[in-house]
């Protein structure tokens, strides 16, 4: 009877432990935004770069969106005018629409009369200066998705060296709660470095497979544009 006694009352000794244990833990959990500051000052040019890289990703996206809409009942409106020789109609028709294929087409119609090749030359021009539009600060998304984990890295080894200086200056026993403390802090600037560069990499590469396939359709409706001079001559 004594040793079921003393049993039961273990048991509950270590439930309350337990208890204890799991509250403690629950009392010592930090959130996303502690984190976030905890980094240091390492983290606003992470911060930057991740408000640069979104901003960046929406502008190109609303500038892709607007790009692609060629609509292709205005391109067989242009062969049926061309072929009928309605040349200013198709002009006209052109004009009317802001997009690299339209423009490229409108400078095609405009040299109409001069050699095939010359219309041809003067196509490729517009269809150079539409592509470095549409690649526009693409390189810059790419240089926040290499440079936000060095970034990263960076604030990770000034915050190791600032950790071992602190228990450097500790007298007698250093406190491992002093150096496991300052080693977590560093390596939030790691871990939010490669985030930002994951999302900025991902964005990047999104972006310029976009942008392959619109400069795709730019060539193919050129093409097609070119070959309907060559037939009509």
């Amino acid at each position: 009877m004594i040793l079921l006694q003393t049993l039961s009352t273990n048991d509950g000794l270590q439930a309350v432990d337990s208890l204890a244990l799991m509250e403690g833990a629950g009392t010592n959990d930090i959130g996303l935004l502690d984190l976030m500051i905890k980094g240091g000052y390492m983290m606003i040019p992470l911060y930057l770069l991740f408000i640069l890289a979104i901003f960046i990703f929406i502008e190109r996206m609303i500038t892709l969106k607007k790009a692609s809409k060629t609509p292709k009942g205005m391109i067989d409106q242009v062969k049926m005018m061309v072929q009928s020789g309605n040349i200013e109609q198709a002009k006209m028709v052109c004009q009317g629409e802001e997009t690299p294929v339209a423009h490229m087409i409108s400078k095609g119609l405009e040299r109409i009369g001069s050699p095939l090749k010359n219309i041809e030359v003067a196509i490729e021009n517009v269809g150079k200066i539409e592509i470095y539009k549409l690649e526009k600060n693409l390189s810059l998304m790419a240089t926040v998705s290499g440079a936000a984990p060095m970034i990263g890295f960076l604030g990770t080894v000034a915050g190791m060296i600032r950790a071992f200086i602190g228990v450097a200056q500790e007298e007698g026993m250093v406190s491992p709660k002093l150096l496991s403390t300052g080693i977590y802090e560093a390596m939030i600037t790691t871990a939010t470095g490669l985030v930002v560069g994951i999302i900025a990499y991902l964005g990047y590469n999104y972006l310029v497979t976009r942008v392959s396939k619109l400069i795709h359709n730019m060539e193919y409706t050129t093409i097609e544009f070119i070959d309907l001079l060559q037939d009509k001559k």
